[in-house]
């Protein structure tokens, strides 16, 4: 891979709850517990409730995997804060009818999607618990 002037920006929040190093967090300062939850970044070290962590939300971080990850990879989070693959988010062809927005008011309203794509993976993990680097995405 060539080398690339990314900048990393990293914030300082205090942790509400315990905080695992390398993990998702959310923008309340607690570690992500759902999978596919909207992510400010990623822990920097272990923290206790209401200690300072420091959080990367710009540019790379190391993450911890929850399963296996190819180059490439949109990654969500798990239930335990860890990036794991976004599955594919499509509707099959003839599965939704999508019909006019004047007729039948907005189809689509301002919102989060229901898998928060958090980064991509700038590394491969062979199954869950190994450290690889992450592009976080805003």
């Amino acid at each position: 891979m060539s080398q690339q002037n990314i900048s990393v920006l990293t914030l300082t929040l205090i942790a509400n709850g315990a905080v695992t190093a390398h993990r998702a967090m959310g923008f309340d300062g607690a570690q992500a517990t759902s999978q596919g939850q909207k992510a400010m970044g990623a822990s920097v070290s272990d923290a206790d409730s209401g200690s300072g962590v420091a959080v990367v939300t710009n540019g790379t971080a190391i993450m911890e995997t929850g399963a296996a990850v190819s180059i490439g990879d949109s990654l969500i989070t798990d239930d335990q804060g860890r990036v794991i693959p976004a599955s594919a988010l499509g509707v099959g062809a003839g599965a939704t009818p999508v019909t006019s927005t004047a007729a039948n008011g907005a189809i689509f309203e301002g919102a989060d999607l229901p898998d928060f794509v958090m980064a991509d993976a700038l590394q491969t993990a062979s199954a869950a618990g190994k450290m690889i680097e992450v592009l976080l995405r805003r």
